[in-house]
């Protein structure tokens, strides 16, 4: 496997403190050229569970290698695709939730839940329909549509190229920060269980935290999703996401409904929360003992600190569905990479933090942000770029570039020793006698 592999898989263990050593006993194949992008999608994607599953044999102490298929991965990374009811496909996206053109540029909304959709719908003063939709965002600059949606609740992001992202408040704190962050709490506090399955407490919606939890059950924890009241996840979500779950409806706003979630915290040992940074800390959902994973679009920062956000518009606001198409032309990821690998990424914090809780006690506090993946994909991933490969020659055809040749071995020639000439100039004879 290439060496590119290795590094995003070395780059992932060493932000998560894990044991260098341990990095030999992963094995990588299966079939190529999956998850195809000009950004390095299935360099993420294989790092991120070849992570997450080193993590989890650790845990178990299963000393065995750790093999990391490029089919499963890939076929993993766009389940939702996969899913089938009763032979029915999914609706991965609702018609109002795609990019539009706007006055200056181009726009992308998210709209799959009710509310979003009518918060989009009323920001922009127009009917339930994609034509009125694209009329209304048609006359508008691209940024006024983000503001003003966001403001009325719903989401919207203007695209924005890499240098445009780099240049924003948000995208520069996004960059001065690490990937992820791993805190030890209450040092002295030991861990809150001996014996039994993990618990774990799934406060998230859509793809990354339930990726993450969907593995905790995979590995025998005990998971129970809390959503709620008259807002449950979406059907076809669920279907994919809470294999292996146990799920139930809280309103922390009821009194004895509380009393239930403090009680269930209370005998927890990991809490995943994915919702809008802020939204839960009136709850006070600490607990000493407690392994803690806050997943946010933006990271919990900057001006963007308290948005809502899903993978689609991140790729947006970040230059990535410029990078995949154009500023012209925008276009998606092969997957909803961020999620998935955030996802994967945010179950192997937990497991290591869980592996050191086990030695050291003390609360734990884990968190990720869709935007910091999008940053390691875009930032510390080697990717294709053909220049690399290319070469200028100046001869008789005038200044040449060519492909470099692939034939390469130490002490090998770097290039070829002469240009091509005029076509049919040279004599019909050997350089050489």
């Amino acid at each position: 496997m290439n060496t590119t592999v290795r590094t995003g898989t070395e780059s992932l263990w060493s932000a998560l403190g894990g044991d260098p050593a341990l990095l030999d006993r992963v094995a990588y194949g299966g079939v190529s050229g999956l998850l195809p992008a000009r950004l390095p999608v299935m360099d993420l994607a294989r790092a991120t569970v070849a992570v997450c599953s080193l993590a989890a044999a650790e845990r178990a102490g299963a000393a065995g290698p750790v093999r990391v298929d490029d089919g499963a991965v890939a076929t993993a990374f766009v389940s939702e695709r996969h899913l089938r009811v009763d032979g029915r496909a999914p609706v991965s996206f609702a018609p109002l939730s795609r990019f539009w053109r706007a006055a200056d540029g181009w726009v992308r909304t998210h709209a799959n839940y009710p509310h979003h959709r009518s918060a989009l719908l009323a920001a922009l003063g127009t009917a339930d329909s994609v034509e009125d939709v694209a009329a209304a965002i048609a006359e508008r600059e691209a940024v006024e549509v983000e503001t003003a949606v966001y403001a009325a609740g719903g989401l919207a992001v203007a695209l924005r190229t890499p240098e445009e992202w780099a240049a924003h408040e948000q995208g520069r704190e996004v960059a001065a920060r690490p990937l992820l962050t791993r805190e030890r709490l209450d040092e002295t506090a030991p861990r809150r269980r001996a014996g039994g399955p993990l618990r774990v407490l799934d406060l998230t919606r859509v793809l990354a935290g339930p990726v993450a939890t969907r593995t905790f059950a995979l590995l025998g924890a005990d998971v129970l999703r809390i959503d709620p009241p008259g807002n449950p996840e979406l059907p076809d979500q669920h279907a994919d996401t809470d294999i292996g779950k146990r799920t139930a409806a809280l309103d922390l706003d009821s009194p004895s409904d509380r009393r239930t979630f403090d009680e269930l915290l209370d005998a927890a040992d990991v809490l995943v929360t994915g919702y809008r940074p802020g939204a839960l800390d009136r709850f006070d959902p600490h607990r000493p003992g407690l392994v803690i994973a806050r997943l946010s679009a933006w990271g919990d920062y900057g001006p963007w600190g308290e948005r809502r956000g899903f993978d689609s518009l991140v790729q947006v606001a970040t230059g990535i569905a410029a990078l995949e198409g154009s500023a012209a032309e925008p276009a998606a990821l092969p997957a909803q990479a961020l999620d998935h690998g955030t996802g994967y990424l945010l179950a192997a914090a937990v497991l290591r933090s869980l592996t050191e809780q086990d030695r050291d006690g003390g609360t734990r506090l884990v968190r990720l942000a869709l935007a910091q993946t999008g940053h390691w994909l875009t930032h510390a991933l080697p990717r294709y770029e053909p220049e690399r490969y290319l070469a200028q020659t100046q001869g008789p055809l005038g200044r040449l570039r060519h492909a470099l040749s692939p034939v390469s071995y130490e002490g090998g020639p770097t290039g070829w020793t002469r240009p091509p000439g005029v076509a049919g100039a040279d004599a019909p004879a050997w350089l050489t006698a």
